[in-house]
């Protein structure tokens, strides 16, 4: 029959329609078809839209100091006191902070890319959340009489990829990727001189 489109159609059509409620919009979807296979439908959940991620980013990228100057040895030296050992290191981090965070960052992805493990146990979470993402469009889970929202469907995928990630030690690499950072950044943060300009602030603050 040429009336409408077979059952089967309009199951798929109410299915994108929910997953446009609880994700990016439908521009992410150029056909309007909500894309095909499993990569085109893991959008960002609401409130963590990819225009936040990239205007955040942006922010970072034109605060970043440049690294030539960030890293130019000329400028580190040891403390003379305490004091000064503070004063550099409650400025450095103010002023460095978006160089900090890429360090951050990056110590968080070679740690990712080094462990196999990790990321195989990354994959399990993610499909566990798939999964358990389209459990939800299909019907409503409830738990003790209360629907699980998105939130609620990472931690499930949390509980049950942890198995996983305790077998990839992401215990152990999430303690390497602190303790790096802490060292790389309270290093610099401690032996990079201030610039005279930060020196001038300093010295105009009131005490």
């Amino acid at each position: 029959m040429l009336s409408g489109a077979p059952k089967g159609e309009n199951v798929m059509v109410d299915m994108d329609s929910k997953a446009g409620d609880l994700f990016i919009p439908d521009e992410a979807h150029p056909t309007g078809t909500g894309g095909i296979g499993v990569l085109s439908r893991l959008w960002l959940p609401k409130g963590i839209s990819a225009s936040m991620a990239k205007e955040w980013l942006d922010r970072r990228r034109l605060s970043i100091r440049p690294w030539a100057s960030f890293v130019d040895q000329r400028k580190f030296s040891k403390p003379r006191n305490f004091g000064e050992l503070c004063q550099r290191v409650v400025k450095n981090v103010e002023v460095y902070n978006s160089n900090y965070t890429f360090i951050f960052l990056g110590l968080i992805l070679y740690c990712i890319i080094s462990s196999p493990m990790l990321l195989i146990a990354l994959a399990v979470y993610a499909g566990a959340f798939y999964v358990i993402h389209l459990k939800s469009l299909e019907s409503k889970l409830v738990v003790l009489g209360r629907e699980l929202t998105v939130p609620h469907q990472m931690s499930l995928a949390g509980v049950v990829s942890l198995p996983v990630f305790w077998l990839a030690g992401a215990g152990a690499a999430v303690f390497w990727v602190l303790g790096a950072t802490l060292f790389v950044i309270g290093s610099h943060a401690a032996f990079r001189q201030l610039e005279a300009s930060d020196l001038d602030e300093l010295l105009m603050e009131p005490v």
